[in-house]
């Protein structure tokens, strides 16, 4: 598997080879940089650690600073860690966007947008009662489970609460374009993210 830090600029179109206009969303790729290896004698697995973008060396706690000055790169505000990572590198290696230049398809996990509190009808798509007079049952979930047996409500059961904000991972993304000067990578559709927000890009374990 190969993988990199990236960053959701926003969405946008461009036409593909057939003349088509495709939706895409642009990920800003800057270098990223192996901090650390993860070994099988020493750690029971093998993994890259990789960082990108760089941070204020005071908005970077003490533990972590010496980790980053332990391999000779400046402090970053992501750390990653990329398990069976193909490509052979060492610590201090810096690994561009170029590296999806042959890659067709790839998975993006990002943080969604946070929604906050909401009812059934948004959060889990419920149909909803009857939008007539007299009608006292409009957006409630109804029923939540049994009076005597089991007396309790089931765990699982879909109800109100908060939405969004949890870590989402879009498949088989195809990659329509990768901008090396300008360290960009569009991918067809959308991306899980607020603009600006960070995304692990990694080859499709489904395809390529």
């Amino acid at each position: 598997m190969l993988g990199l830090i990236g960053q959701k600029l926003g969405m946008t179109q461009v036409f593909d080879e057939a003349g088509r206009l495709v939706p895409v969303t642009v990920i800003k790729v800057e270098p990223n940089v192996v901090v650390d290896l993860r070994t099988p004698e020493r750690d029971g697995y093998s993994a890259v650690v990789l960082g990108s973008f760089d941070a204020k060396p005071s908005r970077v706690n003490k533990p972590r600073l010496g980790q980053f000055e332990k391999a000779g790169v400046s402090p970053k505000k992501r750390l990653v860690e990329f398990r069976d990572f193909e490509n052979e590198c060492s610590v201090g290696d810096s690994i561009s966007v170029e590296l999806f230049a042959d890659v067709r398809f790839v998975d993006i996990v990002g943080v969604s947008k946070g929604k906050g509190y909401q009812g059934v009808m948004r959060r889990h798509g419920f149909h909803g009662g009857r939008k007539t007079h007299g009608s006292k049952f409009h957006r409630a979930n109804g029923s939540i489970g049994m009076a005597a047996t089991p007396s309790r409500v089931l765990k699982g059961t879909k109800m109100a609460g908060r939405m969004g904000g949890e870590r989402s991972t879009m498949q088989n993304l195809r990659v329509l374009r990768v901008d090396a000067e300008q360290q960009l990578l569009l991918v067809k559709g959308a991306v899980p993210g607020t603009r600006e927000g960070y995304v692990l890009v990694s080859t499709a374990r489904k395809k390529n």
